[in-house]
């Protein structure tokens, strides 16, 4: 018997983490944030004064980097950065990082390589059609550009962060525009995913109703 996969992609803001924390602690089986991991080598690249525009010098320390997971914090290079990734100069500069190619390729070489030896739930953009495209279940959450800023919003201003709403939603506009326009692997639904408009859910409704599916209840 293979290991389970569960697959959980979507745009900024629709709960992806949250949720998928949630089911990993329920089901205990390993979450796996591939957000984090692009915003990890986004965080290194701002403190080292790299070019996020610059695909050489983003590929090349991508090469050096050493980011893995362990017990629910993210390593950079054997030191945790949990709270550092989610600056939001890292949120505004994520999705330039995460477009390139080969840089993905280096990241997804290491999820698939956690995915093949225990059971596991991961998140991100394309997870459920280019990371494990035969996860157990596949599922694409969703919410208004508007519900996904407020949340974001929150976030940011629980953590003592000084941010504009306004700002924070065409940020998000612009995360989706470069996501789902990218060359490789872009923000899409897989055919066989199902989808989960979480606007006015909460997440315990939405955690429910993932196990529920999993489970094969209606």
């Amino acid at each position: 018997m293979g290991y389970i996969q569960i697959a959980i992609d979507g745009p900024a803001g629709a709960g992806k983490s949250t949720i998928a924390k949630e089911i990993a602690d329920r089901l205990n089986i390993t979450y796996i944030d591939t957000g984090a991991m692009y915003r990890a080598l986004t965080y290194k690249a701002l403190i080292s004064g790299a070019n996020i525009l610059n695909k050489d010098e983003i590929i090349c320390l991508a090469k050096k980097s050493d980011i893995k997971f362990y017990q629910d914090n993210i390593y950079l290079d054997n030191k945790i950065i949990n709270k550092e990734i989610r600056d939001i100069s890292v949120s505004k500069n994520v999705s330039y990082v995460a477009q390139i190619a080969e840089v993905r390729k280096i990241l997804v070489d290491i999820q698939r390589k956690i995915a093949s030896s225990q059971d596991v739930i991961m998140d991100g953009r394309d997870i459920g059609t280019h990371v494990l495209p035969k996860a157990t279940m596949k599922i694409f959450l969703t919410a208004s550009v508007e519900e996904r800023s407020y949340r974001r919003y929150v976030e940011l201003k629980s953590k003592g962060t000084v941010v504009d709403l306004n700002e924070i939603k065409n940020d998000i506009i612009n995360r989706d525009k470069i996501d789902s326009e990218r060359a490789a692997a872009p923000l899409v639904k897989a055919e066989d995913a199902i989808i989960i408009d979480t606007t006015g859910l909460s997440i315990k409704e939405v955690v429910e109703k993932i196990i529920s599916l999993l489970k094969g209840e209606k």
